[in-house]
């Protein structure tokens, strides 16, 4: 069976859970070997083992990726363990919501580094490779095309209530793909961006009190009130929220080969809903 990322060498961040798994269990299964980053060793092991269970080749790089020097380790890990990279997902996440006024220096800071800063500074670390390799390719006369593929949301395409910083966020790793679309063209790199919507994970699942997690030892409200699921629900055109298995497609479309010639796009994974 042809498989479409044989022999490419994909590092994912977030993938010990959720939308990150399912990303990294899509990407193994289509022949790529994967470096499986999360917060905590145990989920990222846990993905690890369920790869290579299926066949498939897989190393955990447990950290936070805003710890100091993640991206550097991180591009480290996977040149030590596989000697190439091909594919990035910046795809580590949460959220810490609050209206404006209400929110702290902290919440900011803790929300812009973990989805703008990490991804800056990963994909920072690996441009040095990516220099090297597509020049020597250059030179020989090949064509070989890498994939970065970041995780915004439709809070950063359209705005999103009580999530300031959260959209600010997101909406800036939008230019960030658009921006490194066009450095990073003459080595052959597509850069592309997939902004979810509304996706069925354990940050969104339906509660009826509140319910918190520990993110480095902070107290994260997570879950969504059953009714306002429903409400959301019905201004999605298709009538509900996504999958995580379903946002996991939408990333693998800018992965494969298919796509080499397309660059510097965001594409709206929300069931129709923020892409009118």
């Amino acid at each position: 069976m042809n498989r479409n990322l044989e022999g490419k060498v994909a590092m994912v961040t977030g993938a010990g859970r959720g939308i990150g798994r399912c990303i990294a269990l899509k990407l193994a299964n289509e022949g790529a070997k994967v470096v499986v980053n999360d917060l905590d060793a145990a989920p990222a092991d846990e993905v690890v083992a369920e790869i290579r269970a299926a066949g498939g080749q897989a190393v955990a790089f447990a950290s936070s990726v805003t710890a100091p020097d993640f991206g550097t380790n991180f591009v480290k890990a996977t040149l030590d363990a596989y000697g190439a990279i091909d594919i990035i997902v910046n795809n580590a996440g949460y959220t810490w919501d609050n209206v404006i006024q209400k929110m702290s220096d902290e919440q900011w800071d803790a929300i812009l580094d973990c989805h703008l800063k990490a991804p800056f500074q990963v994909l920072r670390a690996a441009q040095p490779y990516f220099r090297e390799v597509s020049k020597a390719e250059a030179e020989s006369g090949k064509e070989v095309f890498r994939k970065v593929v970041n995780i915004s949301s439709i809070s950063g395409t359209q705005g999103s209530t009580g999530q300031v910083n959260y959209s600010a966020a997101k909406a800036g790793l939008v230019g960030m793909t658009k921006t490194l679309a066009k450095e990073w063209g003459r080595m052959k790199v597509n850069v592309n961006c997939v902004a979810f919507g509304f996706i069925a994970t354990r940050l969104t699942q339906p509660v009826k009190e509140a319910k918190t997690i520990q993110i480095e030892g902070k107290e994260i409200r997570i879950g969504v009130r059953p009714e306002t699921i429903e409400r959301a629900s019905s201004e999605i055109p298709l009538g509900r929220p996504g999958t995580p298995e379903e946002a996991a497609g939408s990333v693998y479309m800018f992965c494969i080969p298919e796509s080499n010639y397309v660059t510097g796009q965001t594409l709206i994974c929300g069931g129709g809903r923020g892409g009118f």
